[in-house]
């Protein structure tokens, strides 16, 4: 027997037999659907529940919206691992990186305003001249 392959390049029309196998596409927007409401709703269980311990909210919290995220790139924006989509990864990986720069570059400049524009103790302010 014959290993049969379903490696294709960017831009080729599959053969009947891959599209037999994959699923509709409603289907798949309902799954991703029907996942991000689960989500969806176990956040705001864990943000208003006391059965959790308090410190640990916001990290269930965390986890729950970066799960949140994989959903959606998963399910409604098609993102794979395949060769088709190497581009959409290059591009989100640089989305990301360029959102990485603005926030901690906008951190470490409040952070260093706030550090040089603090009012100077009362001790310093007490200090007299001396001849």
């Amino acid at each position: 027997m014959t290993d049969v392959r379903y490696d294709r390049a960017p831009g080729d029309v599959p053969s009947e037999e891959v599209q037999a196998w994959a699923p509709s596409e409603a289907l798949v927007y309902s799954i991703g659907l029907l996942v991000a409401l689960v989500l969806t709703a176990t956040s705001f269980w864990v943000a208003n529940t006391s059965m959790l311990w308090p410190g640990g909210v916001g990290l269930g919290l965390a986890v729950l919206a970066i799960a949140q995220m994989g959903v959606h790139l998963v399910f409604f924006l098609h993102l794979t691992s395949g060769p088709d989509s190497t581009n959409n990864i290059l591009a989100l990986a640089f989305g990301l990186l360029i959102v990485f720069v603005v926030v901690v570059g906008t951190i470490w400049i409040v952070t260093d305003l706030n550090d040089n524009m603090l009012m100077p103790s009362s001790d310093a302010m007490n200090v007299r001249m001396q001849p």
